[in-house]
Order: C-alpha cells, then sequence, then structure tokens
C-alpha cells in the first residue's frame, strides 16, 4: 500500500513537469518563424545601408584573377590621414615594432664546435677524395657546398674544393674562386675537413662519377657511399644540392652553420661592391627595407599561376613551362588558394603599407627583369617613390665586372639584402631561405615573408573594407610571418631556413655582446670565441622532411627527383569602399 502511494506522488510531479516542457516547447515553436523572420529583416535594412557582408571564408573561391594593373585602388589618391595625438603615438610605437622584434637582441648564432668534435682533420687518415658539382644558381650552388664539407666530415674524405654548374637555366661560367674566397674558405675549415684545391694528379682520370637521391640520411652515405671510397679512392657526386637529410646530428648542424656563416666568404670584388651600395643606401636613410621580388617570367611560368595578361600571357609562360618536361598542368585558381602564387610588385607594395611601412620608407628591390616592364612596378614605385636596384645605386661601369655573370650579380644582392633592416621575400625559394637563416643567425633582424594563401582572399576582398580594417586583416594574416625569434618551432622547415641548432637565447643583453653586430661577415675565430656551444634540441619526432619545400624553390626541381626515382578573424569595423592608401 505505501509503496502504491509513493508511485501514485511521483508520478503526479512527473506530470507536471511534463505538462511544463510541453507548454515551453509550444511556446518556443510558435515564437521561432517570428524570431527568425525578424532577424532577416534586420539583416536586409543593413545590408540595403553598408552594402554586402563580407565573407574572407568564401573569398578565396572567387574566379577573378589578381591583375597585373588593379582598378579598385586609386594611388593617385594617397593623401595624408587626420588622426589625433593619440593615434599618431600608437602609429610610431608599431612603426618601430614593424622594423625590429624586441626580442631579437636575446638570440644569436652559435655554431662552435664541442671538444670532442673539433680535433685536426689532417691527423685522420682520409679514406680518399670527395668530389661534387654544385648544381643550379648562386643559392642553390651554396647548400651543396656547404652539404659537401658536411658529407666530406662524414665520410672522412678529403674534400676537392667544389665546382659550379655551368650547365643550369642560368648558363653562368663563373668558378668558385670567382664567387668565394677560396683561401679562406679552406683556412676557416682546416679544423673540421681536409680541402685541397685541386684533384693530385696520380689520382686524376680515375675517378668514379655516381649520383645520390635526396635528402640522404648519415647513414646512407656510411653504408652505400664509403665502401666505394674506400675502393675506388676518388669519388664524384653530381648535381649536389639537397642531398643531406634536413635532420642530421647536432654536431653536423653546426659544421653546416659553420661553412654557411663563416667560411663562405664572398671574394673582395665582390664584397666591396655590395658594402658600396649598402652604404649609399645609409647616406640616404638610417634604414631600408629589401624587397626580393622574384617576379621574373620564368617564376611565373614555374609556378602555373595567371596575373591577368590575357591570351598573351597565357602562350608566353605556357611556352616557357615546356622547359620542365615533368611539370604538371596546374589549375591557376587551386595554386593561388594553396599560396603558391607570388604577390605582384603592387600587391607587395599594399601588403608592406598595410604592415605600417610609410611611404617615405626606403625601399631595395633584387630582382631580375619583371614580367611586364615598368607597367608592372608602377604602382610599386608609387607607393614607395624611395625605389632602388644596383643597377640605380651602381655609379656608371662599377657593375661592368659582373655583369653577363647571373651567379655574381646575384652575390651583390644577397649582400644588399643581408645588410638591411628588413628583408621581404616574395617566393619561397633557395636565396630566401639562405637570407632568412643568415638573418636569423645575425642578430635575427626582421624577416618578412608573405602569407600568400590569406592574403590572397583579402586582396580579392579588399574593395569591401576600410583601409583600417584590411590593415588589421593583413597584420593578422601575418603573425607568425614576420621573422621574430621563436616563430619556426626547432627543427621545422628547411635547416637553411630555420637553423635552430645554431641559435642560442641569452638571459639579457649584456649576456650576448654581438648579437646586434651588423654586416654580414664576422671574423670566425673572434666570433666563435665570444658564443657557448649550447644549442636548441631538435624534435626528434619530426618526419625528415622539409614541410616548406614548395614546387617553386627549385627550378630543375621536378626533372631531378625523376632521375632520384631511376636511382632506387573577425574584425568589427564599418564596410565600404577602398579608395585610397593613407600616407
Amino acid at each position: 500500500m505505501t509503496v502504491a502511494i509513493s508511485v501514485g506522488a511521483a508520478g503526479g510531479a512527473m506530470s507536471k513537469r511534463a505538462r511544463g516542457q510541453r507548454v515551453r516547447v509550444i511556446f518556443t515553436t510558435s515564437a521561432l518563424p517570428f524570431l527568425c523572420g525578424s532577424v532577416l529583416v534586420l539583416l536586409a535594412l543593413v545590408s540595403l545601408i553598408i552594402g554586402p557582408f563580407l565573407d574572407l571564408d568564401d573569398a578565396h573561391k572567387s574566379s577573378v584573377p589578381h591583375m597585373l594593373k588593379s582598378t579598385s585602388l586609386h594611388l593617385s589618391d594617397l593623401r595624408p590621414q587626420p588622426s589625433n595625438s593619440t593615434k599618431a603615438k600608437l602609429r610610431k610605437t608599431n612603426s618601430e615594432a614593424i622594423w625590429e622584434s624586441k626580442q631579437a637582441p636575446y638570440f644569436y648564432g652559435c655554431s662552435s664546435p664541442k671538444k670532442s668534435f673539433s680535433r685536426k682533420r689532417s691527423e685522420v687518415q682520409s679514406n680518399g677524395y670527395l668530389l661534387i658539382q654544385a648544381s643550379g644558381g648562386l643559392n642553390q650552388q651554396r647548400t651543396g657546398i656547404i652539404d659537401a664539407v658536411v658529407v666530406a666530415r662524414i665520410l672522412n674524405a678529403t674534400l676537392v674544393v667544389p665546382q659550379l654548374d655551368h650547365r643550369s637555366y642560368w648558363k653562368d661560367s663563373s668558378n668558385f674562386s670567382d664567387i668565394f674566397d677560396e683561401d679562406w674558405f679552406i683556412n676557416a675549415l682546416a679544423e673540421d675537413v681536409v680541402l685541397v684545391k685541386q684533384l693530385p694528379a696520380k689520382v686524376n682520370g680515375r675517378v668514379y662519377f655516381m649520383r645520390v637521391p635526396r635528402r640522404c640520411k648519415t647513414e646512407y652515405f656510411i653504408s652505400k657511399i664509403l665502401p666505394i671510397l674506400r675502393k675506388k679512392k676518388a669519388i664524384r657526386l653530381g648535381k649536389f644540392d639537397y642531398r643531406l637529410s634536413n635532420r642530421i646530428d647536432e654536431d653536423l648542424q653546426k659544421l653546416r652553420c659553420r661553412v654557411n656563416y663563416h667560411a663562405l666568404r664572398f671574394t673582395l670584388p665582390l664584397e666591396s661592391m655590395g658594402q658600396r651600395l649598402v652604404e649609399r643606401l645609409r647616406q640616404k636613410s638610417d634604414r631600408y627595407i629589401a624587397l626580393h621580388l622574384r617576379f621574373e617570367a620564368d617564376m611565373l611560368a614555374f609556378s602555373g599561376c595567371y596575373y591577368g595578361g590575357g591570351e598573351k600571357e597565357i602562350q608566353e609562360l605556357g611556352k616557357m613551362r615546356k622547359r620542365w618536361k615533368t611539370l604538371h598542368t596546374r589549375n591557376p585558381d587551386r595554386e593561388r588558394r594553396n599560396g603558391r602564387c607570388p604577390l605582384t610588385p603592387e600587391e607587395v607594395g599594399i601588403m608592406l603599407r598595410a604592415l605600417g611601412f610609410r611611404n617615405d620608407s626606403h625601399l631595395y628591390v633584387a630582382s631580375g627583369d619583371v614580367y611586364g616592364g615598368e607597367d608592372t612596378l608602377a604602382s610599386l614605385k608609387q607607393m614607395f617613390p624611395n625605389y632602388h636596384t644596383k643597377e640605380s645605386l651602381a655609379l656608371e661601369g662599377e657593375l661592368a665586372p659582373f655583369t653577363g655573370y647571373s651567379s655574381r650579380m646575384a652575390a651583390i644582392d644577397f649582400i644588399v639584402c643581408a645588410a638591411s633592416n628588413v628583408f621581404v621575400t616574395n617566393n619561397n625559394g633557395n636565396m630566401a631561405r639562405i637570407l632568412a637563416g643568415h638573418r636569423r643567425y645575425f642578430g635575427h633582424k626582421r624577416t618578412i615573408r608573405p602569407n600568400a594563401r590569406k592574403l590572397g582572399a583579402l586582396f580579392l576582398a579588399r574593395s569591401n573594407m576600410t583601409w583600417d580594417l584590411f590593415a588589421s586583416k593583413v597584420r593578422k594574416a601575418q603573425r607568425g610571418h614576420m621573422g621574430d625569434p621563436k616563430e619556426m618551432r626547432p627543427g621545422r622547415g628547411q635547416f637553411f631556413e630555420n637553423p635552430s641548432a645554431c641559435i642560442c637565447e641569452a638571459s639579457n643583453k649584456e649576456a650576448n655582446p654581438i648579437a646586434l653586430q651588423e654586416g654580414m661577415l664576422v671574423d670566425q675565430e673572434d666570433f666563435l670565441d665570444h658564443h657557448s656551444s649550447s644549442s636548441s634540441e631538435m624534435d626528434n619526432e619530426e618526419e625528415d622532411v622539409d614541410p616548406d619545400l614548395d614546387d617553386a624553390v627549385l627550378m630543375q626541381e621536378e626533372d631531378m627527383d625523376q632521375e632520384d626515382g631511376e636511382l632506387g578573424v573577425d574584425d568589427e569595423a564599418e564596410i565600404k569602399n577602398v579608395t585610397s592608401i593613407p600616407v
């Protein structure tokens, strides 16, 4: 009896709750259409007043190409914008931040070898002679030279000063000694490897030629190459670029840094010419931006992108693309969505202005013949009237000894870009990566890499935003692409871009006396004596790959890979058309 009463009482209570829930459901169901309708009416009224809303997530899906000449931006309307004292003070603070990271003084290059690694190689019996041919352009060849030294150390081989490729796309006949100081190179590495300028006559003519796949681990050279070296006594490795793994022992990574940042010094004529241009820029302004534009026809053809040049562009670049037999047909829209298309000169200028660089900033542009010529450069020059190149800075006849040699001209650009306060790259190629690593090693100077994937959507949608909103979105898109310390995890990216094993952190500025030292070259002994042997640990869990290695990195990448195969933000702001960029 008692049980029955309890159950009945509970049932009554449950019935009341059920009835209450039913009433709420009925009320909500009847009110929902009214509420939705009200929201839709409100949105329609707002849309009529301020224009369509912007969906940046879908903006990149537009089939409208980036034009070489923009029709949505009136550069002739550039004029100062009114601002109060608070905004002016904030702008001054931001303008300093874009030139230099506040954390930069606490990071510096440290490639000193450990005591166990610094024994003289001349005291160890050599297993034979190693010869390599560095392929590609200047900076591609540089990677091959650096890795050749490391491989010689792994094999305990005597390295013959590397030969440079004379048959690549650039067809430069320069030899090693025409670009790099050969004697300095040999003497600077005497503690690490034995180098000779030429192969001894008794060995010449008995050199065994072979190829190795890309990104070989240390074990490959020991198990596959060393037995042949011991037997043949002299081997030549052809097309030697990116043949050594991105992930090797820390001591060997530090050797890479000693070669790259201390042993490879340009010849005196090149160094002098480059420094003269830097001094002339410094006379014009205390600081300057260097831009590796890389908007030449060969890069655009290789990228497979489209820039609005119509049938003429399609035919010209299409014909050039046939040079690479293994290059697949690409979808221009997809390439742009994936961030694989170089920005146009105008887009680079807009990005820089959005980041906060004023139009009185001095801009040094390292570039070959820009596709589209002066018409393509007009917008960039109008945004940055202080526009310089090595040709405009040099006096009559000064560049004559280097003209006709693409690698020597590239070396001059390298020197000027390395000394700049800010370096901007417009591609993911060899020079951009080598310079990015170089600038990290020597004081973590500002290096800007456009986030092309996010910026592409913003450029397509910029006519629907105020300048302030557009600029804020650009700054947000560029987070993590401004060259700040610890921007990339140790071990991530290609080592020449992110030499994390050779970057040390100081607890204060006094502990880092040369972190802010200017210039590209530092005396090796003085530099190494001031540095400890500590370094960031490598992330061993990462795959042995180059996650940022895009198709546009190497002009001959796919041809070489085929040969290797044979070898076994939501921001709240008013939305309206942009009519000018504020000065």
